[in-house]
């Protein structure tokens, strides 16, 4: 609808994922090498982490895409964590191209079993690679432990990536999970973007969408008040980008102005978060306003019964007198 009006060739802010709109901060950089150093060295099991929407999964379909150019990968993609342990290795064997139908829980093992060792043999690589990751079960992930165990005196034989949302480095951080967590050889984390970075990222979107002048269309005021309002999240820069498009070719305007990026954060409360975290700050200066009352309240309760009691002991000495 707008594409025209703005120059574009594509539509810049898509949500789902597309490698080639990857916007190679530092992080991303290093958490991108760490995904693929740790499939092509065969260090065995790989987490990434990060809050929603700043780009877990679009990271994920670049390593895949890497991995797809080579002849010696094979990779089972899971996308789903709300499976049960068998499930969960039925899928793994179907997506590997194993006969996983009719299969009872050892017999999938065994399956697996062979053909991790059958492909290590060949000096093949094979990947099992789990996003949203932080929904696995207890279970699931003790299963994934026992996976693990497939190696050589050398190298392991199945490499694992568990990608997800902090929730995963709290359950890995657990007692019950403690064995797997030692097996952990490569650990990354994606923050938000801060203010540059979140420039950065919607000028580049824009030239690869086709726009020769991202500046003109979103001034700096405009993506200083997006990074605002999104808290450097690029999936949410995406749909107030997107939306602010809209708005500004319904508007007939060639540049996106601050005020229509208050308009869709209002539109799309995204100043809730902020009004919670207010008040809940709020809550707790209030709490310990009042804690701290109470205790005072206590001390001049605790010294006048101690005056109290001085008085009594001092009357009931002169009577005896």
């Amino acid at each position: 609808m707008y594409k025209t009006f703005f120059n574009l060739k594509r539509n810049p802010f898509e949500i789902t994922p597309d490698p080639s709109f990857l916007f190679p901060t530092e992080r991303h950089n290093e958490a991108l090498a760490a995904l693929y150093y740790g499939v092509r060295r065969r260090k065995g099991f790989v987490v990434l982490t990060g809050e929603v929407g700043t780009g877990k999964t679009l990271l994920l379909r670049c390593l895949l895409q890497l991995l797809r150019q080579s002849n010696d990968v094979k990779y089972a993609y899971v996308f789903n964590g709300r499976l049960t342990p068998l499930e969960f290795l039925q899928y793994i064997a179907g997506d590997l191209g194993l006969p996983a139908g009719g299969k009872n829980k050892s017999e999938l093992l065994l399956l697996l079993a062979n053909y991790v060792v059958s492909r290590g043999e060949k000096k093949l690589t094979t990947v099992l690679v789990v996003d949203e990751a932080h929904h696995l079960s207890t279970d699931i992930l003790e299963e994934i432990r026992l996976l693990t165990n497939l190696e050589t005196a050398d190298e392991k034989l199945l490499q694992i990536l568990l990608v997800g949302q902090p929730e995963l480095d709290e359950k890995l951080d657990s007692v019950e999970l403690r064995q797997l967590k030692q097996r952990i050889a490569l650990r990354s984390h994606l923050a938000s973007l801060d203010l540059n970075e979140t420039r950065g990222y919607i000028e580049r979107r824009l030239q690869l969408a086709g726009n020769p002048n991202p500046a003109i269309l979103f001034p700096k005021e405009t993506t200083a008040r997006i990074h605002l309002h999104s808290r450097g999240i690029p999936r949410l820069i995406n749909t107030i980008c997107e939306n602010a498009l809209i708005a500004a070719y319904a508007k007939q305007s060639t540049s996106v102005s601050p005020e229509i990026i208050d308009a869709i954060a209002s539109d799309f409360r995204l100043g809730i978060h902020t009004s919670r975290t207010r008040k809940n700050g709020s809550e707790e200066l209030d709490l310990r306003q009042a804690a701290k009352k109470l205790l005072e309240l206590s001390a001049r309760l605790e010294a006048e019964q101690a005056r109290d009691e001085e008085l009594t002991t001092h009357v009931t000495v002169r009577v005896s007198e």
